[in-house]
């Protein structure tokens, strides 16, 4: 397309105004937004411009000498940012499934009723449950790969029990019904035991920890990662909020009482950042989980879960 130009004296000096329809057909008059945008693609390739007000629109302005080259930039800029910003992403439908989520919940508080009873063993020997199912660091390396799990199911006493029912019951929540109970309970699991391995290796043989909390962070770092991914293209509108409230959750519940156990919950959030990314790219790929997936994914859960207390009571 040649360039016409239209002669602008200012200064004495002759300058040559860059008619938008030039640039793109689709822009009958700039804006002041726009004009300093395109004021600071020539300021990048170091071509001098003005910024004059018109009654009723901006003009742009360039030495004659320059006009060519300024058109073929801002025609290059606009071609690479056609489509800029992406469309926002529409939210995704939410899962109904409160009933499902509430009722794991519950199982996870009755089992805690049953590790304070006196139940015995086979052999009439009381079982300890603490003893054969947490999260010691020296056990684990040894191959006791199941107190990865155990110790999830575990808790020291009924404000620790509540603590993680009622704030990491919130999250678990939220994640169950953006991807589905099946799938929010197999990824907590992971991002669970992944952490207990992570803190077994890096933590003297001697440590010890029981609790859900590993993986309540892990679900907040899935969560982050969730919208890390989804929201990639809006840097400075929505994306690294999630990242800041889970930093900060982090911060204020993760590092406080003298039992607390900070790696574990360092541990099971960036986990849990690492499962949620590769989840987010795949749903993003080939879509949501099918309920009989869903379904799927639950169950083996379950039978994750039920496997590992059964190896935990064969050897204790």
């Amino acid at each position: 397309m040649d360039c016409t130009v239209k002669q602008i004296s200012i200064a004495d000096n002759d300058w040559v105004r860059i008619e938008p329809e030039l640039i793109d057909e689709s822009f009958l008059s700039l804006s002041q937004q726009r004009t300093r945008l395109w004021s600071l693609v020539l300021d990048a390739r170091y071509i001098p411009c003005q910024i004059r007000e018109a009654p009723g629109e901006w003009l742009l302005l360039v030495p004659p000498y320059r006009f060519d080259e300024a058109c073929m930039e801002l025609r290059r800029f606009e071609c690479e940012n056609h489509h800029w910003p992406p469309v926002q992403p529409l939210p995704r439908p939410m899962i109904e499934n409160t009933l499902a989520t509430l009722s794991v919940l519950l199982v996870l508080a009755a089992f805690y009723n049953i590790t304070r009873l006196d139940v015995t063993a086979m052999d009439g020997i009381p079982i300890d449950w603490g003893r054969i199912g947490s999260a010691q660091s020296g056990r684990i390396l040894d191959g006791e790969w199941w107190r990865l799990v155990t110790a999830l199911t575990l808790h020291a006493d009924v404000l620790h029990l509540i603590s993680n029912l009622a704030i990491g019951g919130v999250f678990v929540f939220l994640l169950c019904r953006e991807l589905g109970s099946g799938l929010a309970w197999t990824l907590l699991l992971a991002a669970g035991a992944a952490g207990n391995l992570c803190n077994a290796l890096l933590q003297s043989r001697q440590h010890d920890s029981v609790g859900a909390s590993t993986a309540v962070f892990g679900v907040v770092g899935i969560l982050s990662a969730l919208n890390l991914v989804r929201y990639r293209h809006y840097l400075r509108r929505r994306w690294p909020l999630p990242v800041a409230s889970a930093l900060a959750l982090l911060s204020i519940l993760g590092t406080e009482g003298k039992n607390t156990d900070l790696g574990a919950h360092l541990f099971g959030f960036l986990t849990g950042v690492v499962i949620g990314l590769i989840t987010e790219i795949l749903i993003s790929r080939y879509g949501q989980p099918s309920r009989r997936l869903n379904a799927l994914l639950a169950l083996l859960g379950g039978i994750i879960v039920v496997t590992a207390w059964m190896m935990a009571l064969a050897s204790g």
